[in-house]
């Protein structure tokens, strides 16, 4: 990546036009060919920007230029559309450049993994008296992330996502359709836990018979009192 502290001004021309004025900002070159004009402001989302696959290219300034002040101008190119990026360099203040290697990607907090081995340690959460009887029960198109017994002895897959949507809830139904024909299932109830379920999805769960939870991650980590919370 190569990031530069420089006094420009910015023009996009193409499906929109839009102007910087003359001002000092960071502009971050990626290797994937994106630019993006930064200020020290608006958090993370840049003043322009060209999305990858894009080309840079470096001229000297014309005439107009160099007489406004211009001593370098790059010229941003996408490679699929007319769209384009010109930054024309009055100033560079900084510059760094710094081959970051391949990026192992976000992992995230409260992700499906660990939202079904808490449940599975806390599989009260689902009611009084109910066990676990297995993480990853198999199905013939995969395992179904929990399979419990309630106090009465019958059986209930839990599905587990981080948000849950109405393929979520599609998933599971294939899932009790399939565990129903085991005779030593059947007959077989579904749960639909999720950190968030979206609308759409309460509404179908609910009317197929698919019970929902929405689980407080926080809560069932430890790190969360829910007695002492004010609201």
């Amino acid at each position: 990546m190569r990031t530069v502290f420089a006094r420009c001004s910015v023009d996009y021309s193409g499906r929109l036009t839009a102007h910087l004025p003359l001002a000092a900002r960071l502009v971050m070159v990626k290797a994937d060919g994106s630019v993006l004009v930064h200020s020290d402001g608006g958090s993370y989302k840049p003043l322009n920007w060209m999305s990858a696959p894009a080309t840079l290219k470096e001229r000297e300034p014309d005439e107009a230029e160099a007489t406004a002040g211009a001593t370098a101008v790059w010229e941003v190119s996408a490679a699929k559309t007319d769209d384009r990026l010109v930054l024309r360099i009055h100033e560079i203040l900084s510059e760094t450049e710094i081959d970051l290697g391949v990026d192992p990607g976000l992992t995230k907090d409260g992700v499906e993994a660990h939202l079904q081995a808490l449940l599975a340690d806390q599989v009260d959460l689902l009611g009084p008296g109910h066990r676990l009887v297995r993480r990853e029960h198999p199905t013939p198109i995969g395992p179904v992330d929990l399979l419990v017994r309630d106090s009465s002895g019958a059986a209930i897959a839990v599905e587990i996502k981080r948000v849950g949507g109405i393929d979520g809830v599609e998933q599971l139904t294939r899932y009790l359709e399939l565990l129903d024909r085991d005779p030593l299932l059947t007959p077989v109830t579904g749960v639909f836990a999720a950190q968030q379920i979206k609308p759409q999805a309460r509404t179908l769960a609910e009317d197929r018979g698919i019970r929902c939870l929405v689980l407080d991650y926080d809560a069932m980590r430890g790190v969360d009192d829910v007695d002492s919370r004010l609201f």
